[in-house]
């Protein structure tokens, strides 16, 4: 059995898809007495083998709890695991008007999207999904071994706070199985449901342009990527108008043709076309290059020459514009490789001189390779780092190097370039975005376990600081007091304190 990354497989005794948060406490209870090692899937999207490897016998599939309603007792919205994002957005919206500012990613499972944070192209304006978390049901397993559920809200205090805090950017497969998400935002008064969660825009202006590589020599490149970590950089506080635009630019490499910019802002901000034109302005600045429609799908933006005019569209259309038709993530032989980090300033010339050569290396020929830069900062910037799991609350833009292929002979090739590649661009850092002035460590939705191996990771920073900062000993308390057993775990898990806890051993 695989998800979507077919270099993962597993072959388990069993999968029992769950529908119901009594049938969870079941199956989890008979995997206890089996003494069965567990595994816990809702979407399938997992970068990592958390959910598909060689050890796990059950995998408790959540995918069919697809509920997505407004709760009059919570005063919230709540959300099963297995819902997909688009089916989220669609019934959120069409019934109440609301949102949550999630991935762009369609088919991804809510499960393991809120539990490591989750972010999309609302968030510079209203900040990651747990920022609106109110509450969390969960299935856990006592230090008995005994199966109980436990709801735990943002309002509770001690232990019951810990366990919603640690769901808030924690990860997934840590804690125990998540039947229910419940969404208010903070400050929501009132009854009315449509006042309990942010309001979707109605429309939103949205651009997408392509960069021929035809174009585009080392200079222009350079320039290119140091004008939109500039932009974003200088654009990465909150409450600005500014913080209603997000763009995704994908670095795709010279084998592709192109690279490729989708921008979109709420058209009902104020000057909306202004800051919008004036974006792309910016990024453009100084390149001499001449923008060209995109006619060719790159990464997640599909082939929408029209928008190479700015159209003003309605939000959820232009929702299911984005991440709907992406050949790679829907390819059923499809083996991937992702690294991740959060930039808090603009590359430098050392890094960018890496990323050249690499997304031009001779020989090198795969059009599905491309590092995806993602707007961040704004609201997101707004939180204070230790109000939820989730850490990184300074940083300007993230990034996501990938690359795709069929053949499991070709693992070792690609990802010996994915390692030069990144490893390169963090070498003054021991080969990984250290938290510091410039970076800020890495996405745990992105999961990477070569950060946790002393071959890949030189920097003497564990994998721990890399993704949850000085996060991880409240992680670790959760995890003590709501899986005392260790029972749900996978190579990058939340580990349960030692005498002393050492957050910072490379493991």
């Amino acid at each position: 059995m695989t998800g979507n990354n077919q270099r993962f497989v597993a072959n388990p005794d069993y999968v029992r898809l769950i529908t119901t948060t009594e049938d969870a406490a079941a199956a989890l209870q008979d995997a206890l007495s089996q003494k069965k090692r567990v595994s816990v899937r809702s979407g399938g999207h997992c970068f990592a083998d958390f959910v598909c490897n060689p050890d796990v016998e059950v995998i408790l599939d959540l995918s069919p709890m697809t509920a997505v309603y407004y709760d009059p007792k919570m005063r919230a919205f709540a959300i099963e695991p297995g819902a997909r994002i688009m089916n989220v957005y669609e019934t959120l919206y069409k019934n109440w008007g609301v949102t949550i500012p999630g991935g762009i990613c369609y088919s991804v499972g809510i499960g393991g999207h809120i539990a490591g944070g989750g972010y999309g192209l609302l968030s510079r304006a209203h900040g990651l999904t747990v920022d609106h978390l109110y509450a969390v049901e969960v299935v856990t397993v006592t230090s008995d071994r005994k199966v109980r559920t436990v709801v735990a809200t943002r309002d509770d205090a001690g232990e019951k706070q810990d366990l919603w805090w640690a769901h808030t950017g924690g990860g997934g497969g840590n804690f125990g199985l998540i039947t229910k998400y419940w969404f208010r935002s903070p400050g929501a008064s009132g009854t009315e449901p449509k006042n309990q969660l942010i309001a979707a825009p109605s429309r939103v202006l949205v651009s997408a342009i392509s960069l021929p590589w035809n174009q585009l020599d080392e200079r222009k490149f350079a320039r290119l990527i140091t004008n939109f970590g500039a932009w974003h950089e200088k654009h990465s506080g909150p409450g600005t108008a500014e913080s209603n635009l997000s763009s995704l630019f994908n670095v795709s490499h010279k084998a592709h043709g192109s690279l490729g910019m989708f921008t979109q802002v709420d058209a009902a901000a104020p000057q909306a076309r202004r800051i919008l034109n004036d974006y792309i302005a910016s990024i453009l600045e100084g390149v001499a290059i001449e923008p060209a429609p995109v006619t060719t799908a790159n990464g997640e933006i599909p082939a929408v020459p029209a928008f190479f005019t700015p159209q003003d569209i309605p939000w959820l259309q232009a929702t299911r514009l984005v991440g709907t038709d992406n050949p790679t993530i829907t390819n059923p032989t499809s083996r991937g490789a992702h690294k991740s980090a959060y930039m808090n300033k603009r590359f430098s010339a050392a890094q960018i001189g890496v990323l050249y050569g690499q997304m031009t290396k001779p020989g090198f020929a795969n059009p599905n390779t491309m590092m995806v830069l993602f707007s961040f900062g704004g609201q997101v910037n707004a939180v204070e780092q230790h109000s939820t799991a989730n850490a990184q609350r300074r940083s300007a833009y993230k990034l996501c190097l990938q690359t795709f292929w069929s053949d499991a002979k070709d693992d070792a090739y690609y990802l010996g370039w994915e390692r030069e590649t990144f490893e390169g661009m963090f070498a003054a850092t021991g080969g990984v975005p250290v938290p510091g002035e410039d970076t800020d460590g890495c996405y745990i939705n992105y999961p990477d376990t070569d950060v946790a191996e002393r071959a890949h990771n030189r920097s003497g920073i564990g994998w721990q600081q890399l993704y949850f900062k000085d996060n991880y000993p409240r992680l670790q308390k959760a995890k003590l007091a709501w899986d005392p057993t260790d029972f749900f775990r996978h190579k990058l898990s939340i580990e349960l304190p030692r005498e002393p806890a050492n957050s910072e051993s490379v493991q």
